[in-house]
């Protein structure tokens, strides 16, 4: 099973009302939470860890999870509220407005995490729950206890608002892309982690010096590329008539996890070896999927049965 370890919450989105004011509906979203959920839909094994609340957003999540297939069993449940991300969209793009105070997701800590069963094969990490404590020393600590029998893959999908100690961030995140078999990471985010001038494969370079085996940047419509020590593959986005953005990410995300997992690759071993031929179909598999979601409102990303040719 695939653990995707991070944010379950409640995107709002705007549509407009019957009597022409603009309103928000709420949508189960949250970085992590949607790859869990793309996973499910895709048919690979996956489950979800992260803080849920008992209240009424906190059963829409619960529910989203059950019908995508995902397993609920390491769900850490309290009566603290869920978080909510009001989304306003400009020419698609997402942006977000978070309220996260004291929050299920955001308020467990090390000593509240489960132990993890056997099938648990490989762990995601993710999203807003690793810049905001504690729940972000909770998931390094997950991480720690678990990185050296288990495949890793880490997409910071980094909101500098969340940051509130930016040293402290970049440290933890560092420990943590060092345990990493792969790290994925937006032109954007690079940008941030990286800086300066140079070629997009001297940053990708610094990425990997910190420790994963396999570095991948995406870069919107200009597609995405994968990075290993001697290798190097890039993949076009898929041509799609895009309504927002909201989980594409995410969704490229599982369509890689998807393709390693159904490939038997998702081992820190395999990962560590990985064929060229076999970085770049997991690349064009996950910008299959996420050209699917970018043509609906919000994160709703396909099933596999809606995929013209198998994994």
């Amino acid at each position: 099973m695939i653990l995707c370890c991070g944010e379950a919450l409640i995107d709002m989105i705007p549509a407009p009302c019957a009597a022409g004011q603009e309103g928000f509906v709420p949508h189960a979203g949250g970085a992590v939470f949607n790859t869990a959920i793309a996973l499910g839909r895709l048919g690979a094994p996956s489950g979800m860890l992260t803080g849920l609340s008992r209240d009424m957003f906190g059963a829409q999540l619960d529910a989203a999870l059950g019908a995508s297939g995902v397993d609920r069993g390491l769900l850490i449940r309290s009566d603290r509220p869920t978080t909510l991300a009001f989304v306003t969209l400009t020419q698609g793009q997402a942006r977000y407005h978070f309220m996260d105070e004291n929050s299920a997701g955001r308020m467990i800590t090390a000593q509240d995490l489960p132990p993890l069963p056997d099938h648990v094969g490989a762990l995601f990490f993710g999203g807003i729950s690793l810049a905001c404590e504690p729940c972000a020393e909770a998931y390094a600590a997950l991480l720690a206890r678990e990185a050296g029998r288990r495949a890793v893959m880490i997409d910071p999908n980094i909101r500098s608002g969340f940051i509130r100690d930016e040293t402290r961030y970049r440290a933890r995140l560092d420990a943590m892309m060092a345990q990493a078999d792969i790290v994925k990471l937006s032109d954007e985010d690079l940008e941030w982690l990286i800086g300066g001038d140079g070629p997009l494969r001297d940053k990708a370079a610094q990425v990997l010096d910190k420790g994963p085996a396999v570095v991948i940047i995406t870069r919107g419509g200009a597609g995405a590329s994968g990075y290993m020590r001697d290798i190097e593959v890039s993949v076009p986005a898929q041509a799609a008539q895009i309504v927002d953005t909201v989980g594409a990410g995410d969704t490229f995300n599982a369509g890689v996890l998807a393709h390693l997992e159904a490939q038997g690759l998702l081992r820190k071993e395999q990962i560590r070896a990985l064929p060229e031929a076999a970085l770049e179909e997991a690349l064009r598999y996950g910008a299959r999927v996420a050209a699917v979601v970018v043509g609906r409102a919000g994160a709703n990303p396909p099933w596999a049965s809606e995929l013209a040719a198998e994994i």
